[in-house]
């Protein structure tokens, strides 16, 4: 069988967990990962890929199939996304809902011979599948979203772009009776500080104003400046010790009525490892990237654009056989 060749960009969080989902995927080959920092330091930590700098790259456009782009949605994938897509087909999680729009057109337009799928983690991704659905399936009623008790990796990397932040991580957490209420059936109106609290914990350079960080943090558009935010600065040896694991995940409910019968409509995540999970999802987002542009389905695509049979390793009869 001849494996999918996939590249990674970014050995961060996403980036680690890509090379565990890569590794336990049949149909697919790590050929190497790409990085900002000194590659010899990553290949210190693993054996058999080829570790290089981003520069390197440019040159292997005939080796790489797909290459998964795991860097951050603040300030990574903005500049890297339209870089690589001119290039590879890509796949990556960028998660500032506000500005997928923006993004993806970005995207089309460097994207004009490969496939370049964007936002396919698990919100966006997974979560906007089921809003579709839910929606599509009871058109009278009310959408709802909540993410967390967990750590959100878009949310904690914007925080440590700050000036003077060593260390940091934001904790989302659905405020209870705001479930509540939408699984009662009320279809109630919220804002959006009705639904969410956000909790930061975050480790100061020596000579870092705190108070410049946390006025930063809570004022940051898109990401805090609409939520009650608990700001907590700790040590590095808490920081490590109480804060190193990225649980997360949430639920996306819809309330609604067909003629006058009530119905509650709800898919939830418990996660162990958000990065981990993130890069299972990219994996299998590669796969389709793959498909697709073999068919030449070229530009920027989304979860919406891509059939579910091309996510799965197994062939149509197969999956209708032993899932439908």
């Amino acid at each position: 069988m001849q494996k999918i060749q996939i590249g990674i960009v970014g050995h961060g969080n996403i980036g680690k967990g890509a090379v565990k989902a890569i590794a336990a995927t049949p149909d697919m080959e790590l050929k190497a990962i790409f990085t900002r920092r000194n590659p010899e330091i990553i290949a210190s930590t693993i054996t058999d890929i080829a570790v290089l700098p981003i520069s390197a790259a440019e040159k292997m456009t005939d080796e790489i199939d797909v290459m998964l782009l795991c860097g951050g949605s603040a300030t990574d994938l903005p500049e890297q996304g339209p870089f690589f897509a001119s290039m590879f087909n890509t796949v990556d999680s960028y998660d500032n809902h506000t500005n997928i729009t923006s993004y993806m057109a970005a995207i089309d337009a460097a994207a004009k011979n490969n496939t370049a799928v964007i936002a396919s983690g698990w919100d966006p991704g997974t979560f906007s599948m089921m809003r579709v659905i839910f929606e599509s399936t009871i058109p009278d009623g009310e959408n709802y979203t909540f993410w967390g008790t967990g750590v959100s990796q878009g949310h904690s990397d914007a925080i440590r772009q700050i000036d003077g932040v060593k260390y940091a991580i934001q904790y989302t957490i659905p405020i209870e009776s705001a479930v509540k209420a939408v699984r009662s059936g009320k279809r109630p109106k919220f804002e959006t500080k009705d639904k969410h609290l956000r909790q930061c914990y975050v480790v100061a350079e020596p000579d870092a104003s705190k108070a410049e960080i946390e006025e930063k943090i809570k004022k940051m558009p898109h990401y805090f400046i609409d939520y009650e935010t608990t700001i907590n600065f700790i040590d590095a040896n808490e920081f490590i010790l109480e804060h190193s694991r990225m649980p997360h995940g949430g639920m996306v409910l819809r309330s609604g009525n067909t003629c006058g019968n009530t119905h509650i409509m709800e898919f939830s995540l418990k996660l162990d490892s958000n990065p981990e999970f993130t890069a299972s999802i990219m994996t299998a987002y590669a796969r389709a990237a793959y498909r697709m542009s073999r068919e030449g389905m070229f530009g920027a695509k989304t979860v919406f654009d891509i059939p579910l049979s091309y996510l799965s390793p197994k062939d149509r009869d197969s999956l209708i056989k032993e899932l439908l």
